[in-house]
């Protein structure tokens, strides 16, 4: 079964430009009204706040959707919470959450360009190598922050009895690897790996979660991080944005979907990925019995008492 969209409400971070913005359109025009959270806007992006705006007469009456702009540094925790309260004024509720602002690990947060300190000077690096909390820029942008939205969005789902969509970005750098950019690849295995955690939030309490892993698309983030040489690009097989926007319509939209689905994105075509895989049946069976006898309690509490957040 198909849900319909008109007259629910999304955040998409990452939606000023790119595959989100690309979704953004998509929803808008399925009747799903939007907040945009994003640095800034690409000028493609900013017309459709003229062309959907919320002062439209027909979105009082519920026949036009709207969307609206936060501007928003998602490693900021506190300007999470102020784009989820903006979100929540202009709604009332959340149905859809795609957390997807990243980066391509450019050379200033680059495993390979290390962080700033006394004996590496001149680094590119803006990563503190004194920070008493150290961190990587991409991992924050590309996997902690997802997480903390993620988890603000079950919270509200969950404290609400409401049924709500969790739709992540991941990459086919979830499943593949390279010395080149590591941090990057760490942090798409690292949203493949929560996408599939999440995978009993489904039938448990009415949360869907999935994921989209888009082979190479022709975004801005290919203007981050290393030069992309010829060889590298020549054998490409590109993927066009707006089958990745649809895939992630898909994974809106179709009820049976949402339990941990992976919808691997190629430019030959889409499939789901198989779940736990290259792990042997033998490790599956005695490792994965025991798990699911304590899901049954976790679940049972967490939909009688929801996720303070």
């Amino acid at each position: 079964m198909a849900l319909e969209l008109a007259g629910k409400s999304a955040i998409v971070t990452g939606g000023g430009s790119g595959i989100c913005l690309c979704f953004v359109k998509l929803l808008l025009g399925k009747g799903c009204s939007v907040v945009v959270a994003d640095i800034s806007l690409r000028p493609e992006a900013a017309e459709l706040l003229d062309e959907y705006s919320q002062g439209d007469p027909r979105v009082g009456d519920g026949s036009r959707p709207f969307v609206l702009f936060h501007k928003t540094d998602v490693t900021s925790w506190a300007q999470l919470t102020s784009l989820w309260k903006t979100a929540i004024e202009a709604h009332g509720k959340v149905d859809i959450v795609v957390p997807d602002a990243g980066i391509f690990e450019p050379a200033w947060s680059s495993f390979w360009k290390a962080p700033r300190t006394e004996t590496n000077p001149d680094t590119p690096s803006r990563d503190a190598g004194d920070a008493e909390l150290g961190h990587y820029a991409t991992t924050d942008l590309n996997l902690t922050s997802p997480l903390r939205l993620s988890q603000m969005a079950i919270g509200h789902w969950t404290t609400n009895r409401q049924k709500g969509c969790l739709v992540l970005v991941g990459s086919i750098a979830g499943y593949l690897d390279t010395p080149i950019r590591p941090l990057y690849h760490t942090t798409k295995h690292g949203i493949h790996g929560f996408v599939s955690c999440m995978a009993p939030l489904r039938d448990a309490l009415g949360i869907r979660v999935g994921a989209v892993a888009p082979g190479p698309v022709k975004t801005s983030i290919w203007d981050q991080g290393f030069t992309m040489t010829e060889e590298m690009t020549d054998n490409m097989a590109w993927v066009d944005m707006r089958d990745v926007a649809q895939a992630m319509y898909q994974l809106v939209v179709d009820e049976k979907m949402g339990d941990g689905t992976i919808l691997e994105v190629l430019a030959s075509g889409t499939r789901v990925l198989p779940r736990f895989a290259g792990a042997s049946d033998e490790l599956v069976n005695s490792t994965v019995g025991g798990y699911l006898k304590a899901e049954e309690v976790f679940l049972t509490d967490l939909e009688a008492n929801g996720l303070r957040v």
